[in-house]
């Protein structure tokens, strides 16, 4: 059984569930990019809280540089995988090369013992060489869709997809699509509002359609540059199921209701019923996963006039129907990780 802390409680040392452990692999000709991808999903600047153990491990051995003469010092070798509950490639150098047998070995073992695979962008190779992704479902880069498939028969190629999990392996398609995947990863673990929360602070686009549209976490803005905006946003967050009119809100910040559509829509890049959709969709989505409320409570709290509206705006969002969503995400508990909600 899962559970959610709210703002105002905390948790003991000894209930406080244990911390998974990351640890992303690095080699020599390392992508900058794409190994910050996990440093500020998984890593605590971000939210400035620990979610996850996150460490670098050598995935061969020498001096280990960038492209552009950036280095990486760690002491952290392949040894250190056996203890890790996810383990990320974040990059490979070239296509054409098969990376080294003792990681091949690691990853194996690894991937034997239970540990989340994942293979970001051309990190998806390492798996594959290492015979990983034979038999499953993967994702890539599209313009290596064609060398791939020749490369690894026995894997499908989902090239609709942003990323990509089947049976414990998650690949991803390249460059930005690591980021979904790798906020996809943290909300398996705990919840889409923590989730979201990296979201905003990477300043990560409000939609982002693909083939796992489903899982894809949709940031909205939470404050905006006009204090009456701000206030306004706020008191309709905390009475989202009650129906709104454009010019009583337009009153209610004595403007016009053609100014207030203007400025609401220049403030948030939204305009007013794109923006109440969202939030109460996103508040649906929470209540889906955190409570056992029945659909038609769920329409009654969000302010949606009909089950059969609700539906239909859910799927158009998620590309799934409530009641799936409820079925993947409600109580998840993976690798006895609970859902934290702060």
């Amino acid at each position: 059984m899962s559970y959610r802390i709210s703002s105002h409680q905390t948790l003991s040392a000894e209930t406080m569930p244990r911390v998974p452990n990351v640890s992303v692999v690095v080699f020599n000709k390392f992508s900058p990019f794409h190994l910050s991808i996990p440093s500020i999903v998984f890593g605590n600047d971000s939210l400035h809280e620990s979610f996850f153990n996150l460490q670098f491990v050598a995935g061969e051995e020498g001096p280990i540089l960038s492209d552009i003469g950036m280095e990486i010092h760690t002491k952290t070798t392949l040894e250190s995988l056996a203890k890790a509950d996810i383990i990320i490639v974040p990059y490979w150098r070239t296509i054409d090369e098969r990376p080294n047998a003792q990681l091949i070995e690691a990853l194996r073992l690894a991937n034997k013992r239970g540990a989340l695979m994942v293979g970001l962008c051309l990190g998806g190779y390492v798996l594959a060489y290492s015979g990983l992704l034979a038999g499953k479902r993967a994702a890539t880069h599209w313009e290596l869709e064609e060398d791939f498939t020749r490369r690894f028969p026995e894997t499908s190629l989902d090239t609709n997809a942003l990323y990509v999990e089947d049976n414990g392996v998650i690949t991803s398609a390249g460059t930005a699509a690591g980021i979904d995947c790798c906020l996809y990863i943290f909300r398996k673990y705990y919840s889409s509002k923590i989730a979201n929360r990296i979201a905003r602070r990477m300043v990560v686009p409000p939609y982002r359609d693909g083939g796992q549209a489903q899982f894809i976490e949709q940031p909205i803005p939470i404050t905006t540059s006009d204090s009456r905006i701000n206030e306004l946003m706020e008191k309709i967050r905390s009475d989202i199921g009650r129906k709104y009119t454009l010019d009583e809100l337009a009153n209610s910040v004595m403007m016009t209701r053609r100014t207030f559509t203007r400025k609401f829509h220049k403030a948030t890049g939204m305009a007013f019923g794109e923006w109440l959709a969202s939030e109460r969709l996103n508040f649906a989505q929470d209540l889906l996963e955190s409570t056992e409320l029945n659909i038609d409570q769920i329409v009654a709290k969000t302010g949606f006039s009909s089950v059969f509206l609700f539906r239909d705006k859910f799927k158009q969002r998620y590309a799934v129907t409530p009641n799936r969503w409820r079925k993947t995400f409600h109580g998840r508990n993976c690798c006895g990780i609970r859902n934290l909600t702060t």
